[in-house]
Order: C-alpha cells, then structure tokens, then sequence
C-alpha cells in the first residue's frame, strides 16, 4: 500500500505541473474568449456591458467577416487536397522507384519545411512581383508583358497563397509517408504483381489502404493548423489586402481587436474555434476505416 501510495504521489508531482500550465495558458484563456465574446468590450475594460448573443448575431450580417470566413474555409480545403495529394504521389515515386539521389530529394523537398513562414513568404512575394519578379520574367520569354500579371491582386492572390503553403508543406508530410510505406512488406506487391496489378493498383489498393491511420492523423493535424498557417501567410504577404480579397478569418478578429471592437472580436474567435472543432469531428468522422494488419 505505501509503494503504491508513493507511486501514486510521484505520478501526481510529475503530471502537475503540465497540468497546471495547461489550465493556466490554454483552459482559463478558451474560457475568457467565450466569457469576452458576449460583451460589447473586453473582459477588462471597466465599462463593459453585456449583450448575449448580439456580437453573433452582427457577425451573420457582416459581409467583411463572410467573406473572410470564405477565403479560409477555400485556403484550408484546396491546400489540404493538392499538400496531400503531392505528397502521397511524391512518397511513392522516392519510395518504390529506383530513382539515384532519394535523400537528396528528401532533403531538398523538406528544406522549406524549416523555413519560417516570413521568410517564405518574403521569397514568393519577390517571386510575384509585377515588374521584375521571377514568374513574370519568366512568363515574357514566350509573351508580351507590357502589361504585367499582378500575382497579388484581387484575382490571384488566394491562388498566389495557396501556391506558397503548398510549397511549404509538402515536404514535411513526404517523408512522413515515406517513412510509413517503407514499413509495407515488399512480399505484397511482389504478390499483387504476379497476379497482374500494376504501379497504379498496388498503391490505391495496398499502399494508401495499409498507410491510412497515418494519413487520417496527419491530415487532422494539418487542418486545424492550416488554419494558423493560412493566417500567418496572409498577414505576412498581402495583410489581408487588396481591398480584402486575402482577408482570412483570424486577420479580421485582430483587425477588429485593434479597432477596439474587443467582444466583436473574440466572437469571432469563438466561431473559428467551433468551426474548427466541427470539421475535425467531420474528418474523423468521414475518414474512419477499419485498422488493416500484415
């Protein structure tokens, strides 16, 4: 009894303080954002008033935020469909091709995972620019460009994002699979050859089935970030511009706070905390399959 007794208490010294710092700084401010979000202040402020559900309700109404909403839900979805579908294709070229130099691709396709987001997000809008950058340079080889493309405005830019967060994760979830179709037994394709499947069949029918626990895990992961990530980028290549085009949700909380529309903002918190909540029940939801063994 005393044994477990001390072990009891050394478990309970050792989970503490994690416990405590995760209430502190995760549990306390999540409380604090739904408590904000029914006032027409911040909780701080001394003159706050309480007005229930009005901030939800004006947020229903409120184009600006709509559209914010939109450009999210666009950048969040269409990244995570090409990231993922690069990814896979890439992992599976580099891991059953005999292709010279496999860790000088791996190397090369992780490096801008190691990049911070400023300074991808510095490359690519030098990348973008109008009158001497890259594409464009590239593009009036084969064209006139007296009226050069403009990457950032209103047309493009969602698609000049998506290119830049796609480019900064491929790598990183490459070789993540990689990893786990070199665990797939070469004795299954060897079966699966002799019975005629080719390239193609093998890996829709044996690897992404045998890699699907690790894909369901990533991609939960890279959604709710993506949302983070789509935030970061936009903040640092177009801050939302122009007129709102690139405008995603999290910007327009803090542009909001910053106007002093404190309750208004961490309304909006509070949606993109729910809606992201939502859709990772959703993907778990629809990406659940029975766990296969060999």
């Amino acid at each position: 009894m005393k044994k477990d007794k001390r072990l009891i208490g050394f478990l309970t010294l050792c989970v503490a303080p994690a416990t405590l710092l995760f209430f502190i700084f995760m549990i306390v401010p999540t409380f604090n954002v739904f408590r904000m979000s029914l006032y027409e202040k911040g909780a701080y402020n001394p003159n706050e008033t309480f007005v229930g559900l009005a901030n939800f309700k004006a947020l229903l109404a409120d184009p600006n935020f709509i559209r914010s909403m939109q450009n999210m839900i666009l950048l969040v979805v269409v990244t995570t469909l090409i990231t993922f579908g690069f990814s896979l294709v890439f992992a599976g070229i580099l891991t059953r091709e005999k292709i010279k130099g496999q860790n000088f691709f791996r190397i090369v396709f992780y490096i801008p995972n190691i990049l911070s987001v400023v300074v991808i997000s510095g490359i690519f809008s030098a990348i973008y620019k109008p009158e001497n950058g890259m594409l464009n340079s590239i593009i009036g080889l084969f064209r006139d460009m007296s009226d050069p493309i403009l990457w950032k405005g209103q047309q493009l830019v969602i698609v000049s994002i998506i290119i830049a967060m796609v480019w900064q994760a491929i790598g990183y979830y490459m070789v993540m699979y990689m990893a786990s179709m070199s665990a797939v037994p070469e004795s299954l394709y060897e079966s699966a050859g002799l019975d005629g499947a080719g390239r193609l069949t093998q890996f829709f029918q044996i690897t992404i089935p045998l890699i699907w626990t690790n894909i369901r895990t990533t991609l939960t992961f890279f959604i709710i970030s993506n949302i983070n990530l789509a935030f970061l980028f936009v903040k640092a290549m177009t801050s939302g511009g122009p007129n709102g085009a690139s405008d995603v949700a999290l910007n327009y909380m803090y542009s909001q706070k910053d106007a002093g529309l404190y309750g208004y903002s961490m309304a909006i918190g509070v949606v993109i905390f729910l809606f992201s909540f939502a859709l990772s029940a959703l993907v778990n939801k629809v990406t659940e399959r029975e766990t296969l063994e060999y």
